[in-house]
């Protein structure tokens, strides 16, 4: 269910942003990423850490109901405070910065992202491992949405439309979770409300929402403030397919984060350890191919995306692939092994320093290189981050490594390779009809590879197998 959720996710700005991109323009676009970007960091003060914890927190009491019902309305109580809190801030802002308040209506439209997220509470459906609930109500306003985009964005004064709609099918199911979660919560009498218990956990995570936001959208930012929203949509559209491949990547995390909490809280080393060894294949097998693929056909996937008014954004495009790599390993070593096992802490330290050195690198290159210089700061700023988790689990990592099958990987992405180059530069295709070829080809031989090599999640997959 949580592949259906995640394809979803791709779908939806895989049909609608070359569409857009050409209606709006990269100014156009620009200015929406850049509401959107300038919103969540208000959507961070309002949610806190408790996206995160709260996975945490309910999955470990989830077979006990009332204390899963006291959790519940304690969290919300703290989100819907925090959330009032955030509004009053944003606006503050928006009304005392000029250039913020010239665009007040596209922004205000933007900011109907922060309660949505709110009321939400996806938290709690991932804690209690619903994905069945969580896939459907998605995918369904993710098709309204669509309908939507091509029923109000025809021209390029659409602008706000497109914002409203961006962020209807992106946030609108909340309002369903929050009328579902009395099925949750239920009419238990959980008595007075602790919200003191949750304050400590609850605001490292938020300092870890705040370095992590930094550093995976202080990039919009910046270069709307150094540059201009015509760098900002170059970067938007380099940017599109490294997030729906990290998306991919990271979703095992959102999947196996209330398992492995579960695990933790029953003292079960053994399925723990297992199935971090199974996440860390899974990485390699997926992210590799797909950063070199996307990395090869950059020209390509930018044209047939954004059109070649957008070509200039190739090479920042293939300087962010490596980052869907990076992304996949530290989403392991942070949110499935340190999270889960109480040291948070270490990751915002490792984010905490991502973030800074993201900043300072974007003070250095975007003034000269534009959407490049910002693409540069992200990927170091990954890089850190993940060789100061690996640091800390080196012990974990050592052990696990020798169970990873690095010589499948090889022994089939080298075909794979071989006869894409031969296909690409043997032959004359339109752009789309290339990407298509090269996909086929490099993809099937690759998996092809995986199979007579009898790769082990590969083998579970075709026999119907548990992997975990």
């Amino acid at each position: 269910m949580n592949f259906f959720l995640t394809l979803s996710s791709i779908v939806f700005p895989l049909i609608t942003f070359p569409y857009v991109s050409r209606i709006l323009g990269p100014s156009g676009t620009g200015a929406v990423a850049m509401g959107i970007s300038l919103t969540s960091y208000f959507t961070m003060v309002a949610m806190l850490g408790i996206p995160t914890y709260g996975i945490r927190a309910c999955a470990m009491v989830r077979d006990n109901p009332e204390k899963l019902a006291s959790t519940v309305r304690e969290l919300l109580l703290i989100n819907l405070i925090m959330g009032l809190i955030a509004y009053i801030l944003f606006y503050i802002i928006i009304i005392f910065v000029p250039s913020f308040r010239s665009s007040f209506s596209l922004y205000s439209i933007c900011s109907i992202a922060i309660f949505l997220n709110v009321i939400g509470v996806n938290w709690v459906y991932q804690a209690l491992e619903d994905y069945s609930y969580i896939t459907s109500i998605s995918v369904l306003f993710k098709i309204i949405g669509l309908f939507l985009m091509f029923m109000f964005v025809k021209t390029k004064n659409d602008v706000n439309s497109y914002a409203l709609v961006t962020v209807f099918s992106s946030f609108g199911a909340g309002i369903f979770n929050f009328i579902r979660l009395r099925n949750v919560v239920g009419n238990y009498n959980v008595g007075d409300l602790n919200l003191k218990r949750h304050m400590f956990p609850i605001f490292t995570f938020f300092a870890m929402s705040i370095a992590t936001t930094i550093y995976t959208n202080l990039d919009n930012v910046m270069l709307g403030v150094i540059r201009n929203s015509t760098e900002v949509g170059y970067y938007n559209a380099a940017t599109k397919i490294k997030m729906v491949l990290s998306t991919l990547v990271s979703s095992l995390g959102q999947v196996l984060l209330p398992r492995l909490s579960y695990y933790v809280e029953q003292d079960n080393k053994e399925c723990f350890n297992r199935l971090i060894s199974k996440a860390f294949s899974f990485v390699l097998l997926f992210s590799i191919p797909c950063a070199i693929f996307f990395s090869y056909y950059a020209k390509e996937v930018i044209n047939i995306l954004s059109g070649p008014e957008y070509l200039s954004a190739s090479f920042t495009m293939v300087i962010l692939m490596p980052t869907i790599v990076l992304i996949g390993f530290s989403n392991i070593t942070g949110i499935q092994v340190l999270v889960p096992t109480g040291r948070e802490n270490i990751v915002l330290k490792s984010v905490s320093i991502g973030a800074i050195i993201d900043f300072v690198l974007n003070c250095i290159f975007i003034p000269y290189y534009g959407s490049n210089g910002a693409a540069i700061g992200t990927l170091v700023a990954e890089f850190s981050v993940l060789i100061i988790q690996f640091w800390y689990l080196r012990k974990l990592v050592l052990d696990i490594v020798p169970s990873i099958e690095f010589k499948n990987l090889l022994i089939s992405l080298l075909p794979a390779l071989i006869l894409l180059n031969y296909v690409k530069t043997s032959f004359s295709y339109t752009d789309f009809i290339g990407l298509i070829a090269g996909a086929l080809v490099f993809f099937g031989v690759y998996t092809l590879g995986l199979i007579i090599t009898k790769e082990e999640i590969i083998t579970s997959v075709l026999r119907k197998d548990k992997i975990i």
